[in-house]
């Protein structure tokens, strides 16, 4: 019988009398990917269990009426005997244990357990690695949690909850920190600014023209209005402008539009029937699995602007469009808009597209609008080539 072991003398560790081939790399790689699931499952079901024990302690605190049956006073010695039964892990402080019983007290209403239970379906559908993996151990999970919350940091929820009106708001938040990973800043400074009521408002007609999952994932990456506190450009500053300062900060203004937004180019260049028309931007957005054509408009909606957006639209529908692509959207970015005007503007036209606006523009003092010593240089040398043709 082979030893397990070959060699039991100390000794180092080589490699020796082995030949690597493709059977074996697919061996390696099938190890590491199930390596890497096991991680992801462990840390999702610690992760479910300690919240799965949180809910019901809140379920405890409301359906045994604790306060009613032994005083206003329970929660503060059930903090006292759990802290004196588990002295060296953390959570049992009697605020935390009146969060428990807020956090249940928001989240088992049957229109908030109809949200998550939809969310949870949503993320399933986008073939979310994590809640996959959730669903896959749910079964050993309380019935009644709610699964989709067992992706959620408990100090997230809990300031969801604390700053959260409705279900529709707090699920909003749980789903972008699925989905985008977001730290408890990221969160604190999305609820500071009030993201939940600026995006997926743009006027669209989204639901007339996609099916339902794909409208409403298009309606929820676009926005009412776009902040471009991050640009600078003069005072009088045309389309062009604008859209070269937004170009020069790309990053920003991708983080601004929403994660998943991939640039594809500026001013892409479409040529039918000899005549050339440009594109203002072009993206593809990663989740939505389509195009997305914007047009910038430094002046308020006009209905024709729908017109033109409608015609882009199409052409990439025809031109870059692939079999596996969903239908390109269009988006109207424009310095401001009318409801009725663009709903009017949008009656007759099929192809998915919304309507919004932006503002913060900084405007550059004159100051910086100087020629720089090179440009001015630059501009002699021209004068003076003017004057020796003219003397020639």
């Amino acid at each position: 019988m082979t030893d397990i072991i070959p060699n039991n003398e100390p000794h180092i560790v080589r490699v020796k009398d082995f030949k690597i081939d493709a059977d074996y790399a697919a061996w390696l790689s099938e190890i590491k990917r199930r390596y890497h699931s096991a991680q992801i499952k462990a840390a999702v079901k610690v992760n479910t269990e300690k919240l799965a024990f949180n809910w019901s302690v809140g379920r405890d605190l409301v359906m045994r009426k604790a306060e009613e049956t032994w005083g206003s006073g329970v929660v503060e010695q059930l903090s006292f005997d759990l802290q004196e039964a588990f002295p060296h892990d953390k959570g049992f402080g009697s605020r935390n244990l009146w969060n428990m019983k807020k956090w249940y007290l928001f989240f088992s209403s049957l229109e908030a357990t109809e949200k998550l239970h939809q969310a949870g379906a949503e993320l399933q559908q986008a073939n979310i690695q994590n809640i996959i993996k959730l669903y896959q151990i749910g079964a050993e999970i309380d019935s009644d949690f709610p699964l989709v919350l067992g992706l959620v940091p408990w100090r997230h929820q809990v300031n969801i909850i604390t700053k959260c009106k409705s279900a529709d708001e707090a699920v909003f938040y749980l789903k972008e920190c699925i989905l985008n990973g977001w730290t408890r800043q990221t969160l604190d400074n999305s609820l500071k600014a009030n993201l939940y009521k600026t995006h997926g408002n743009a006027i669209s007609n989204f639901p007339q023209y996609l099916p339902e999952a794909q409208s409403r994932m298009a309606q929820e990456i676009t926005k009412d209005n776009y902040d471009f506190g991050f640009v600078t450009v003069p005072a009088d500053y045309k389309e062009e402008q604008l859209e070269a300062a937004l170009e020069q900060n790309i990053t920003r203004f991708l983080l601004e539009l929403g994660t998943g937004f991939a640039f594809v180019g500026r001013q892409k260049e479409l040529i039918v029937g000899g005549r050339t028309r440009r594109i203002d931007m072009l993206f593809y957005h990663i989740r939505l699995k389509a195009y997305v054509v914007v047009e910038l408009k430094v002046k308020p909606f006009d209905p024709e602007y729908a017109g033109k957006l409608n015609y882009y639209v199409n052409a990439v529908d025809e031109l870059l469009k692939g079999t596996d692509d969903n239908p390109t959207i269009g988006l109207l970015i424009c310095s401001d808009k009318d409801e009725t005007d663009v709903r009017w503007a949008f009656k007759g036209i099929q192809t998915p597209m919304g309507v919004a606006s932006y503002d913060n523009v900084q405007i550059a003092s004159p100051s910086n609008l100087l020629p720089s010593a090179e440009e001015l240089q630059a501009r002699v040398r021209l004068v003076e080539e003017e004057l020796n043709k003219s003397n020639d």
